[in-house]
Parts: C-alpha cells; structure tokens; sequence
C-alpha cells in the first residue's frame, strides 16, 4: 500500500512538473526564460543579503536593493512579452480575417501567462526584502 501511495504522489508530481513546464513554453520560451534568469538573480542575492544580515548596513542594503531591482525587472519583462504576444496575435488574427471567441480565449490565457509568471516574481523578490528588513530591524532592536 506505501509503494501505492508513492507511486501516485510521484505521479501527480510529474504531471504538475509536465504542466508547468508547457505553461512555461507556451508563455514565450524567450521571455520567460528572461524572468526566470530574474527569478535566479533574485533569489541569488537574497541569499547573499541573507549572509549579510549582521554586516555592513551598507552591504546589506546594496543587496536588498539588487533584489527589488530585478524582481521589478522581471515584472516588467514578463508585461512586455505579453504586449508582443499580444500585437502577434493581433496580427494573425487581422491576416486571417477573424476567429472564433474560443480560439480569441485560449490565445488571451496564453498571453496571461508571462505577466502572472513576472508577478510571481515580483511578489517573491519583494517578500523577501521584506523579510530581510523585518529580521535586521528584529536584530538591531535586541542587540541595540
């Protein structure tokens, strides 16, 4: 029954991977591949802000402020990919003469995908600056 059970977990696992990785591809490979890289940048120096919570103020701010710089350049790539998406898509559509509102409704969800993948970012890097500065301010408080 355990090998049952982690046969389906492992299973669900996959397929929630599998479908994250088509949203990923179907959002515009080089666009969210860009606010991925941010995600990475993002999360890169929130764990050297991390290291620094006791050093230099100086350090520490340098790397908070490096986290919400590319956590909002993300934000800002994934609204711009969308807008392409948007004016190709406008484009097929003026080239073909029309389509049908279920194919208008399926091309609008994929066009959502990047902007919902760049405020997740966004939402992530600004968290964690948040946090960063509620554990210093929590650090100066019982040392000061």
């Amino acid at each position: 029954m355990n090998s049952l059970t982690t046969s389906i977990v492992l299973g669900q696992s996959m397929v929630f991977s599998n479908i994250l990785i088509e949203r990923f591809v179907e959002g515009g490979l080089s666009g969210m591949t860009l606010v991925l890289l941010c995600l990475v940048l993002a999360t890169f120096f929130t764990f050297k802000a991390f290291a620094h919570l006791n050093g230099e103020q100086a350090n520490f701010l340098k790397y908070k402020k490096l986290i919400n710089q590319v956590a909002l350049l993300g934000l800002v790539i994934s609204f711009a990919n969308s807008l392409l998406g948007l004016i190709q898509g406008f484009d097929a559509l003026e080239a073909s003469g029309g389509a049908e509102p279920a194919i208008l409704a399926g091309g609008l969800k994929i066009t959502l995908l990047s902007p919902l993948f760049g405020l997740t970012v966004f939402i992530l890097g600004y968290t964690a600056t948040f946090v960063l500065s509620w554990m210093r301010k929590a650090d100066t408080e019982t040392t000061g």
